[in-house]
């Protein structure tokens, strides 16, 4: 049986990972009969965000704690993930994924990524196992592989970053998914467009149903 690894980053579209879609792709991934589990990287938040004003407030936050709050406490550290132990490996999106797991959202085009993220990444990528990336999360998968295809949806900013990663960018719509069969990677934008939760479960169950043809 296929078992997925899931990377989240917080818990919140602001500041953690958008939490509609890691759990749609949790819902997908046990729709079609397969199982997961949950990590994050062991560290400070970037910052705090009020979800209900949008401020920036002065608490510090872990991420592992708050991803905790997604996976309902089964959560484990991303430095115990190996890509020996699982067949699939999936990025949820959120603002957390460009705060957290990369610096994307204060750094842009010169972005450094979490180097536990890039060792995963990395990992999966060179025992030829497929990777899944969602919402602003490809920009991460197209940062430490060079001259992979992802998708973003439509916004050309990011696009254009990504181009000069070294990587590809190809529009898409809503629930649409980008497959880089070179490089077995899998990328829908989720709510980098004007998506729907309905949506976004479309768009995840597509992203786990390409992946698992890799």
């Amino acid at each position: 049986m296929k078992k997925f690894a899931i990377i989240l980053s917080g818990c919140g579209v602001y500041d953690g990972s958008e939490i509609h879609e890691a759990t749609m792709a949790m819902l997908a991934i046990k729709k079609i009969g397969y199982d997961f589990e949950l990590f994050a990287p062991n560290k400070e938040q970037y910052h705090v965000v009020n979800h209900l004003t949008g401020e920036v407030t002065n608490e510090k936050r872990n991420v592992l704690v708050e991803s905790a709050r997604i996976a309902r406490g089964n959560v484990k550290d991303l430095k115990l993930l190996q890509a020996k132990d699982f067949d699939i490996l999936i990025l949820p999106g959120g603002f957390g994924a460009a705060k957290n797991l990369s610096s994307y959202a204060k750094d842009g085009e010169k972005m450094s990524v979490d180097n536990e993220v890039e060792r995963v990444i990395l990992d999966f990528h060179k025992s030829k196992k497929p990777i899944g990336a969602m919402c602003i999360a490809p920009v991460i998968i197209a940062k430490v592989l060079p001259g992979s295809l992802v998708t973003i949806g439509q916004d050309p900013k990011t696009a254009k970053d990504i181009s000069t990663f070294g990587s590809n960018h190809k529009n898409s719509n809503k629930t649409e998914v980008v497959v880089d069969y070179d490089n077995k990677i899998v990328t829908t934008p989720c709510y980098m467009l004007d998506s729907n939760i309905a949506e976004i479960y479309d768009g995840a169950y597509n992203l786990v149903n390409a992946l698992l043809t890799l």
